[in-house]
């Protein structure tokens, strides 16, 4: 009977250390890449993260750790990435939107507008004059219900519109320029229809020798209200580069002229005003119509009363409620 021979010392077979216990088992490689791709590029962490926790569950390596918080790391870094990149293409998108609704009804003109006597820039026509009126919702709720008016192509004829408005003062006959401010007037055009105008206040008149106006269309009789929509601005402004400086200088709005308040381009509403003396504005006030004859001499009459309180900028001492705004 041969006796067995025990290896040489340090020999002992695998999986065997000298001291009889086993090797430790090896970190799965993909793993570790799961965890360092995380940092790098997480999509790759994720395909390296599943894969490693196959092996693992298969080999029985060591890293499913690692592996598992490389999943989750670049799950969470792939996700946010997604988040933030969704942010700016909204942001970017509503950007050019508000541009493009700022910038719709402004040709691409070559040289300054003409601008007779220091007066209303001459009527170069734009190309898409009434051709996408918008009217988009504010944030603000409307002062009085009412439905907006449709939106798109609205005609251009008749160029003229004849309307009058009764007063507890007297009658304003005005003709609406809807050849050159289509978007204006079918707003206007709108409210009347709906009675929007019916029993409101004339809230503001101003008396000063380069202002002359009575404003109103603001049902809450306080100057903030609206109709809970806005639009863009039309003539004069459609005259002017969007970056013409000129935009910022004053021009003559003359004697009779019914023009749009707003607070900035593009935030037309329902409130409007009307001129009984020249007045200087920059032309980012929408001129849609003129007043007649007998409507003058009413503003006239309502402007010799003067400002509640004194002043040349307030309520009306002769206080005026429209009780109708109707198209002719």
């Amino acid at each position: 009977m041969t006796t067995p021979v025990p290896p040489p010392y340090g020999g002992y077979p695998p999986p065997y250390d000298p001291y009889g216990y086993p090797r430790p088992r090896p970190t799965n490689g993909m793993a570790i890449a799961s965890l360092i791709c995380a940092f790098v590029f997480a999509p790759l962490g994720i395909i390296f993260g599943h894969i490693s926790l196959s092996q693992i569950k298969r080999t029985g390596e060591e890293g499913h750790g690692l592996a598992v918080a490389g999943l989750v790391i670049s799950y969470l870094i792939t996700v946010g990435t997604i988040v933030v990149m969704a942010a700016v293409v909204w942001f970017t998108i509503a950007v050019a939107r508000h541009l493009e609704d700022e910038s719709r009804y402004y040709p691409d003109v070559t040289a300054a507008p003409m601008t007779p006597d220091g007066g209303l820039p001459d009527f170069d026509p734009p190309p898409n004059v009434g051709a996408s009126c918008a009217y988009p919702a504010t944030t603000e709720p409307a002062s009085k219900p009412n439905r907006a008016p449709r939106s798109g192509r609205v005609p251009t004829d008749p160029a003229q519109v004849s309307a009058s408005m009764s007063t507890n003062r007297g009658d304003i006959g005005i003709q609406l320029d809807n050849g050159k401010a289509p978007c204006t007037v079918n707003s206007f055009a709108s409210l009347a229809q709906q009675g929007y105008f019916d029993g409101t206040t004339c809230h503001r008149l101003t008396t000063s020798p380069q202002l002359g106006v009575l404003q109103c269309g603001d049902p809450s009789g306080t100057g903030t209200g609206g109709p809970g929509y806005r639009f863009a601005n039309e003539y004069p402004t459609n005259q002017y580069r969007l970056s013409d400086p000129a935009l910022k200088t004053p021009v003559m709005y003359p004697r009779g002229t019914l023009a749009m308040a707003n607070a900035g381009s593009g935030t037309n509403g329902s409130q409007f005003f009307c001129v009984y003396a020249d007045s200087m504005l920059p032309p980012t006030y929408t001129a849609f119509g003129t007043i007649d004859a007998t409507g003058l001499a009413t503003l006239d009459k309502v402007a010799a009363a003067g400002v509640d309180g004194a002043g040349e900028d307030g309520k009306p001492a002769m206080g005026v409620t429209i009780e109708s705004v109707r198209l002719d």
